[in-house]
């Protein structure tokens, strides 16, 4: 069993923690908290072993009435890998604390790729993290991008790609964040997701924009790849139809939006409504000459979820093929291959 200490408890920790409890060959030491709050009442709730950054902390919390298991050292000692689910940039002043306890680590998308020994996606480069001691799962954005792209590749040579993302603007419990009636483009071109997937795919010819929007539900991609020579656009269904993690809404039936979509979630009794699939629009594919149009919805809260579970057993080397990881954390999560 592998011993894993998720550090923090907000939208991808707790989701993290609940999936190591699912899979039958890892433990949960726990988690950690910086703030007594509800989500901390949570984790006591549901028996989860919660730790705090220092001894007075312990103070705080059990003051407003929150057990506390002990400090993150404390955790450190017991554990075989951390987790880094902190805010974005924490990252690297964490990784200073794993070190003194020579522990193996997974930081994520948030954080600058020179934070890990390589950036992942489980079903593009599950091979490179084998026995890695620090792995980045890139960002939802990126994990998207990067398993679309790693499909398409596999039907003819690309000759470059473009994308525009669409992005919501806040997950849905955040209330201090915005836009709330504005549409904010971005200013930098190309936006940091080509740079990123870059890191998964290798040097690949790609440009992608950024737009943020009123929405907290999820990110929509509109993706364009010129290819060298025709394609079909039926080997390309086929191909995404076959892919792990990637799923394409049937005609005709209603799913048209990123709104359906999460109804859909909420639907097939998902925990936390989530989609850890890539959701493709069936009548947004379209083949045009050597160009490919397609467009997909993101969940931004889960879709990272089973890549964090994959890169724990790449980096203990439990399979040496990612095949059977990811088999068997789809299994665990409920994650579809069709609809």
């Amino acid at each position: 069993m592998i011993k894993v200490f998720v550090n923090g408890f907000g939208t991808i920790g707790k989701r993290i923690a609940a999936a190591v409890l699912k899979q039958d060959d890892m433990s949960l030491v726990g988690v950690a908290k910086k703030k007594p709050d509800f989500k901390a009442c949570i984790a006591n709730k549901f028996g989860i072993p919660l730790y705090v950054f220092s001894e007075k902390d312990i103070e705080v919390f059990e003051e407003k009435g929150i057990k506390v298991k002990g400090t993150i050292d404390d955790a450190l000692k017991e554990c075989d890998i951390v987790v880094d689910a902190a805010p974005k940039k924490v990252g690297m002043e964490n990784k200073k604390i794993y070190e003194k306890f020579d522990r193996k680590a997974i930081f994520q998308g948030g954080e600058k790729a020179s934070i890990a020994d390589v950036s992942f996606t489980a079903q593009v480069n599950y091979r490179a993290a084998l026995g890695k001691k620090y792995v980045r799962v890139v960002s939802c954005n990126t994990t998207a991008l990067a398993r679309i792209i790693n499909e398409i590749m596999r039907i003819a040579k690309i000759k470059r790609i473009r994308g525009t993302l669409v992005r919501r603007a806040a997950d849905p419990w955040e209330v201090k964040k915005g836009p709330i009636n504005a549409i904010v483009p971005a200013f930098s071109v190309p936006s940091h997701h080509a740079k990123d997937v870059k890191t998964v795919l290798g040097d690949i010819n790609i440009s992608t924009y950024a737009v943020v929007v009123p929405t907290t539900i999820m990110h929509m991609h509109v993706l364009n790849v010129e290819f060298e020579n025709n394609v079909n656009e039926g080997d390309i269904i086929s191909s995404l139809e076959d892919a792990r993690r990637i799923i394409i809404t049937p005609s005709d039936m209603g799913l048209d939006s990123t709104a359906t979509i999460m109804e859909l979630a909420r639907d097939l009794g998902r925990e936390r409504n989530d989609m850890y699939e890539v959701v493709i629009f069936r009548e947004g594919i379209k083949v045009i000459d050597k160009e490919l149009w397609l467009s997909y919805a993101v969940h931004q809260e889960a879709i990272v979820v089973p890549e964090n579970i994959d890169a724990i057993r790449a980096m203990f080397e439990v399979y040496k093929e990612p095949e059977k990881s990811i088999e068997k954390t789809d299994k665990s999560l409920g994650i579809l291959r069709r609809l």
